[in-house]
């Protein structure tokens, strides 16, 4: 799987699958960060940069470090690494196409300038020739595995990277769609089908499906094919894609198109784009949404009320924290890692006034879970050669 998932790499970075490859003048620097504390935390008395301690730049998506999703999470790692450190510093920098050729142009402008560089999304995976290059410089790569100049992965000892089972995460989203639904019509809602989005959507979908056979729910999945998402083979993966992680206007236009269906548990992995999936279900009627990556109960509340039914996660912040940890204690080690149920880096909020699932969705959730670090419940994922019609535990 991980050799297929290089090559793909190396095709969506030669044929520009996803976007134009048009060559942007440089990174978005952010001279401030995007959070004053960090900036305190990361100079010495007087406004002055620390002389000493990491210089870390965290590169990311065109949705940038304040998202409330995704890149924010990991830039929260740093942030709690940056109280217990106060001579380290952060630079946010937004790559703004979010094409995959200028996600690693955008590091390689500046990798002399920091001892760390944080590389957060699927587009930085081709990074492995400039971190080859650059040894003295360390690199925290979020969802992908780095890749050398003909796509073929690449372990390397200044590169700790991070994938996750988002399939694992998203199963419960499924699962928690289909136990809460009134309508029986559920969906979900992507950015762009990048293999870590589709995992969200085929795990989603294998829940569902899940909780149908083995719960006696009726959930129905609906999807609008002019939505339909096209992965890095250039496969129509169906689903509902916004076609970007920065777009909230058209994402309330997916999100407000599914309601119209009737759908009234919508699960929203799409970044900055799927804050319009939350605006359009702030303004209808008894619609609830699924937050992602990490626990959204704050961005739900509407009103008196709340729409988030619950949140899914990727605990990536601990993990980038764990990493500028191992390299000021000098025990850092490049590693090519697969984060799942069994590092306790996937899995579903339940905690009271954090979401509104029954006692009894709970409990089925928790028995699922149980199953899944058993193996006995493996959904199916963009490349692991399973279905969401026909995975491991549905029948």
């Amino acid at each position: 799987m991980k050799k297929l998932l290089c090559s793909l790499m190396s095709l969506a970075l030669v044929a520009g699958i996803l976007t134009a490859c048009s060559k942007p003048e440089s990174a978005e620097k952010t001279a401030e960060t995007a959070n004053t504390k960090a900036q305190t935390a990361a100079t010495e008395q007087g406004g002055k940069p620390a002389a000493k301690g990491l210089k870390i730049a965290i590169v990311t998506s065109p949705s940038g470090v304040d998202d409330g999703n995704f890149n924010q999470d990991n830039y929260n790692g740093i942030l709690e690494f940056l109280k217990k450190h106060k001579d380290a510093q952060v630079t946010p920098v937004r790559e703004e196409s979010g094409d995959t050729t200028a996600a690693v142009q955008a590091v390689s402008e500046i990798v002399a300038d920091y001892d760390v560089i944080v590389c957060c999304g699927f587009q930085f995976g081709g990074i492995g020739a400039v971190a080859k290059d650059n040894p003295k410089t360390k690199f925290i790569l979020v969802d992908t595995y780095p890749s050398d100049a003909a796509g073929k992965e690449v372990k390397l000892d200044n590169v700790y990277a991070m994938i996750f089972k988002e399939q694992e995460s998203g199963f419960f989203a499924g699962m928690a769609a289909a136990l809460s639904t009134k309508t029986n019509k559920v969906a979900v809602v992507n950015g762009i089908a990048f293999p870590n989005n589709v995992n969200y959507q085929y795990g989603f979908m294998s829940g569902v499906n899940y909780a149908n056979a083995k719960l006696g729910t009726k959930a129905e999945i609906v999807e609008i094919p002019s939505y339909a998402g096209t992965d890095v083979t250039k496969a129509n993966v169906g689903g509902n894609y916004v076609g970007t992680f920065s777009d909230p206007a058209t994402g309330k236009v997916v999100g407000k198109a599914l309601i119209d269906k009737g759908c009234d548990v919508i699960f929203v992995a799409a970044g900055g784009s799927g804050n319009g999936v939350f605006t359009a279900a702030k303004e209808a009627k008894n619609v609830k949404v699924i937050g992602c990556d990490v626990d959204q109960y704050n961005d739900g509340a509407n009103g008196k009320e709340n729409i988030v039914l619950t949140s899914v996660l990727k605990v990536m912040s601990t993990n980038v924290e764990k990493q500028l940890e191992a390299i000021v204690a000098g025990k850092f080690k490049g590693e090519n890692a697969l984060l799942d149920v069994m590092t306790d880096s996937t899995g579903y909020v339940k905690k009271e006034g954090r979401q509104q699932l029954t006692p009894e969705a709970i409990k089925k959730m928790d028995e699922a879970y149980a199953l899944m670090k058993q193996g006995k419940i493996v959904p199916a994922a963009n490349f692991n050669k399973m279905k969401p019609d026909n995975f491991t535990g549905l029948k």
